[in-house]
């Protein structure tokens, strides 16, 4: 029991620092990264740029990103955030005024986080270059979620996680299915 109460002392420490950031960027970029992340816009213009300016590997990670990135968001939100009701930060310790404006969801895990990784994790399989730029957005994305108060870096953690997952999900889904589908080879007759 100790040991948790010791995570959620930290967890509160960190949500208190990071959002206590005041810097020229932190008031610059992050409400952009914020407006961009809403209802996953910018990776569906993300996965829209790759499939228009690359060819069929770029289509590729498109794709699969977009897959990745609706697994991430069903599995967290509509999977684990309706098994736990953990409160968002309290307002204690968000010094600025973006409190004001969270979701009344359960914070935990973080589905901006989770779609970000997923769509992120998957792109990179296919397009390093594509992936590598979606993984500066998606760590971006983890930080704002912190910042403005809307989750503790626990649920932004586990966000990441269901984001994998959701990557690994996708990328393993074709030959997962195909054995499942395929039938059992035939028992041999046994020689006497």
């Amino acid at each position: 029991m100790r040991l948790l109460n010791d995570f959620r002392r930290l967890d509160r420490r960190l949500t208190r620092r990071a959002a206590s950031w005041d810097t020229p960027w932190a008031r610059r970029v992050l409400p952009a990264v914020e407006s961009a992340a809403e209802r996953s816009k910018l990776w569906w213009a993300a996965a829209l740029a790759m499939a228009a300016t690359g060819g069929l590997k770029e289509r590729k990670a498109a794709a699969a990103g977009v897959l990745s990135m609706l697994t991430a968001q069903l599995m967290s939100n509509a999977v684990c955030k309706q098994l736990t009701e953990r409160r968002r930060p309290p307002e204690e310790l968000i010094p600025h005024d973006e409190v004001e404006d969270r979701p009344d969801s359960s914070s935990f895990p973080s589905g901006h986080t989770a779609a970000a990784v997923g769509f992120a994790a998957s792109v990179a399989t296919t397009s390093l270059w594509w992936g590598a730029a979606a993984g500066v957005a998606a760590v971006m994305v983890a930080l704002e979620r912190v910042h403005t108060g809307a989750h503790y870096p626990s649920d932004v953690v586990a966000g990441a996680v269901i984001g994998l997952a959701g990557a690994w999900l996708v990328g393993h889904a074709p030959s997962l299915l195909l054995r499942a589908l395929s039938p059992l080879p035939a028992a041999r007759p046994r020689c006497p």
